[in-house]
């Protein structure tokens, strides 16, 4: 067996390095999944207690735990944090891609 390993640089982006379908949507439906659960656990909130404060189905919450984010959409998620008496800001950069294919420095 050797003991040489391969580090690959990634491309900040693991939906993208995973070759996924639509990897930029996936990626911020996971930073927005993320930042609900945040704010759930800084308040201890159970899924039952969200749904009471928000009005947002406990089911939701639930799979938004289990990263099960399929069914939600940018919008919905970022009611979601509205609801939760977060304020979203969004940045957007464009610029192109780097060569598809192209190995990374």
């Amino acid at each position: 067996m050797s003991d040489d390993i391969e580090v690959v640089r990634g491309s900040g982006n693991v939906f993208r390095d995973l070759n996924h379908p639509n990897p930029d949507l996936e990626q911020l439906r996971s930073i927005l999944a993320a930042e609900i659960l945040t704010v759930l656990n800084t308040r201890k909130l159970t899924v039952r207690k969200a749904e009471e404060l928000t009005g947002i189905a406990a089911a939701d919450f639930s799979r938004i735990r289990r990263a099960a984010l399929g069914r939600f959409t940018v919008d919905r998620l970022m009611t979601i944090l509205g609801r939760l008496d977060q304020h979203v800001d969004v940045n957007v950069t464009v610029r192109p891609y780097a060569a598809r294919g192209a190995a990374a420095e």
